[in-house]
């Protein structure tokens, strides 16, 4: 088992294989967004290299994110390699859903199992003035298509902000019980240059929870998978909404996680600047025994929790679309 130093047991992988995007979202980036130069981004062997060490030490679970992870070309081939690696329970993907509808079946039969579809609003206007870009029937498609090709479950990832989306919640709840999907409320956190972010626009979760009860009786259910979702089965209906409160509550104990930027970093802890160059060591020439005894050092030093010294949550100077979501 790979653990750290507070008895965390690692065994889940993020992969962020492009910090490329189709979306150009208010709340990630602004306009002027720079892309990293290609040569400098992992090569699909590098990746598939890491995973591999990565699963020698007992990581279990991959979720490939981007950027945009369908910006990059030949998607399905690295699933079939990383599906070929025996000892990954579970491959999965973080998508804007703009491409995905036409895609999903090669996907599948590639070894995905799930997929998390980000959507911040249900009406098209609001969607485009979001994202920047007309793509809201395209991302409609590609989660009633996620159903079809039989990935369970669907997830819906919505970043709730206040004066933004926030009188949408309601919809969102009667979203995932008529479709029987997931619909996931994250709160809003600080990263990168974006200068849509303040604490003053954070709708906690409790809050939240509180909306949606006043009209659907919610019952609690087990997270399949773990994480740091807190779920309920929305009565009579499959769907289920779920909250995810980095901002109101400490869930770092619970972490089981690190993350492989586009660039070959790794990240430890997702609200910390502390990287390790692990494509470096690849490029050097490194043994994977070298490469293992990296990772295990960089797991090591994984906070024990996300705040400062001062008791507040420190603001990560990366953006979400170079640490992979």
């Amino acid at each position: 088992m790979l653990t750290d130093n507070f008895n965390r047991v690692i065994n889940y992988l993020r992969v962020s294989i492009t910090d490329r995007c189709d979306l150009r979202c208010r709340y990630c980036t602004d306009s002027g967004f720079s892309f990293t130069p290609h040569p400098e981004i992992l090569r699909y062997e590098e990746i598939i290299r890491f995973v591999r060490i990565a699963a020698s030490l007992g990581v279990k679970k991959i979720r490939l994110t981007g950027g945009e992870p369908l910006r990059r070309k030949d998607l399905s081939f690295l699933l079939k390699q990383i599906d070929a690696i025996g000892s990954i329970d579970d491959i999965s993907l973080t998508t804007n859903g703009v491409e995905l509808a036409d895609a999903v079946e090669t996907l599948r039969d590639a070894g995905l199992r799930r997929v998390n579809i980000s959507l911040d609003s249900l009406r098209p206007e609001r969607f485009a003035y979001i994202t920047r870009v007309d793509a809201f029937d395209k991302v409609i498609r590609s989660i009633d298509a996620a159903k079809r090709a039989g990935l369970h479950p669907v997830k819906i990832n919505t970043v709730i902000i206040k004066g933004f989306n926030d009188d949408e919640v309601l919809d969102f709840a009667e979203f995932a019980r008529n479709r029987g999907v997931q619909v996931r409320f994250i709160e809003f956190m600080p990263f990168g240059d974006g200068g849509l972010w303040d604490r003053s626009r954070i709708v906690g979760s409790a809050y939240l929870e509180e909306q949606i009860r006043r009209v659907h009786d919610l019952h609690p259910s087990l997270n399949s998978e773990k994480g740091p979702a807190k779920m309920f089965h929305l009565n009579g209906s499959t769907g289920q909404v779920g909250f995810i409160s980095p901002m109101s509550t400490h869930i770092c104990h619970e972490c089981n996680r690190i993350r492989l930027t586009p660039d070959g970093k790794i990240k430890p802890c997702l609200f910390s600047d502390t990287e390790y160059d692990v494509k470096a060591l690849f490029r050097q020439g490194a043994l994977d025994n070298e490469v293992a005894d990296f990772v295990r050092s960089a797991v090591m030093a994984k906070p024990e929790r996300k705040v400062e010294t001062t008791g507040a949550i420190r603001k990560c100077q990366r953006s979400m679309r170079n640490i992979g979501g």
